[in-house]
């Protein structure tokens, strides 16, 4: 595993003319690239979204894990899911005090998060979020009740009792509406965590369903909740602006897994439902939802970065980046340090166009079963030997067999790469 990166490696000097920014994450949930309109999405709309590439950088190799909690535990901790042996729906308690919260929260940040956890059942353990770094919370009860209409919400750890006839995401984005201008009114930097709830479909598993739409026979359908997803992302935005803190503020948009492949649109009976199957249309083409794969569509997520003043407007972002790598690059950007050693590699260097840049030389992911890979921009190289050229063949139908001397090179790379990580091999 790597050894913890320090400021040191950009070195201070680089980063003399910028002051510590406050930095609000905003990630997706169930969100590719393919929706999003800065990436070509065109079936639905989302100014909000674009208004901040336009406004910022634009990364196109950004990967998360397949599914929403291991990519999760990765972002907080900086490791990936094989080094933390922790069960769906959990987090190492050994973790807790070595967190991306707890690293900022240290360095002087305020820290608050609102919307999805899923590190644990909160009605079994109210005060998780503290203990992993988080002044502030508001997130809805997983596996518990609604997130949208009617919202199950947990806040600093008691239940809310005032949500009939609200909608989740206007209050999760209130929280951290709130909790910014505090923040900014006590003259400390912060640290906002918006962990959406938009756009995963509505949980299966509680004994009364969640209510529908007002006024409708059904629940939001994907490119409804997409719809939404943006314009909090707007609304939240527009906070900033308000409270004059924009140019003070680096605003941070991603997502925790690929397009999701099916949406809950009704219950039937038990637990059967009717679904929408997901479908997005990128740059002319029909690209289907990949959550839960390997695949392209099922990992590379969108990472788009916002800073007036210090990120150049309209600019793209060609570095490889995975979610290990959200840890080492706002602990740089707040000047903190993490205290134990981790598998990111900042990308502060590629947002503030310093002379020296960090990057890395593959992007790591990994589902149940064993079942990994390693990647250059073009070629990826599954744990099982499995090997493809992505840009050639993006749904990984043909692996290669005879390779030109560039795939040659990319291979043993990856090789290297693997028995670096120590990951496990698996059979065909």
């Amino acid at each position: 595993m790597k050894t913890i990166l320090t400021l040191a490696i950009l070195g201070l000097a680089a980063l003399d003319a910028w002051a510590r920014p406050n930095i609000v994450l905003i990630m997706a949930d169930d969100v590719g690239c393919e929706p999003i309109g800065a990436y070509g999405g065109e079936r639905w709309k989302t100014p909000h979204i674009d208004a901040l590439a336009e406004r910022g950088m634009r990364f196109d190799y950004c990967f998360a894990m397949p599914v929403c909690h291991p990519t999760r535990t990765t972002l907080l901790t900086g490791k990936y899911p094989f080094r933390l042996k922790s069960g769906w729906g959990s987090f190492p308690k050994s973790e807790e005090k070595h967190s991306l919260a707890q690293v900022l929260k240290r360095a002087g940040y305020a820290t608050a998060v609102a919307g999805k956890w899923q590190l644990c059942l909160m009605k079994n353990d109210l005060q998780q979020p503290a203990r992993i770094g988080f002044d502030q919370w508001s997130v809805f009860g997983w596996h518990e009740g609604a997130r949208f209409h009617e919202p199950y919400i947990y806040e600093d750890g008691r239940l809310r009792t005032d949500t009939q006839g609200k909608y989740g995401p206007d209050l999760y984005v209130d929280f951290l509406a709130d909790f910014m201008a505090k923040s900014a009114k006590a003259d400390t930097p912060f640290f906002a965590f918006y962990s959406m709830a938009l756009a995963h479909d509505v949980t299966d598993d509680i004994p009364v369903q969640v209510p529908y739409m007002p006024g409708k026979d059904r629940w939001m359908d994907y490119g409804e909740m997409i719809e939404s997803m943006d314009n909090m992302v707007g609304k939240l935005v527009k906070k900033i602006d308000q409270l004059g803190l924009r140019d003070d503020t680096v605003i941070l948009f991603t997502g925790d897994n690929g397009t999701a492949q099916r949406s809950k649109l009704r219950h039937i009976e038990g637990r059967k439902y009717e679904y929408e199957q997901v479908y997005s249309i990128r740059n002319g083409q029909r690209v289907p939802g990949g959550k839960g794969t390997l695949l392209d569509i099922g990992t590379n997520v969108p990472l788009i970065a916002s800073w007036p003043g210090n990120i150049q407007a309209g600019s793209r972002g060609h570095e490889l980046v995975d979610f290990s790598d959200w840890l080492p690059t706002l602990a740089t950007l707040a000047r903190a340090k993490p205290t134990q050693p981790h598998d990111g590699v900042s990308f502060t260097s590629a947002l503030l166009h310093t002379r020296r840049r960090e990057a890395r030389s593959f992007a790591f992911a990994e589902h149940r079963g064993g079942k990994a890979w390693v990647r250059t921009k073009q070629y990826k190289l599954y744990n099982d030997g499995r090997y493809f050229d992505i840009q050639a063949d993006p749904m990984e139908k043909q692996p290669l067999k005879n390779l030109n001397n560039r795939a040659a090179t990319d291979r043993k790379l990856l090789e290297a790469a693997l028995l670096k990580l120590n990951y496990p091999a698996t059979e065909k």
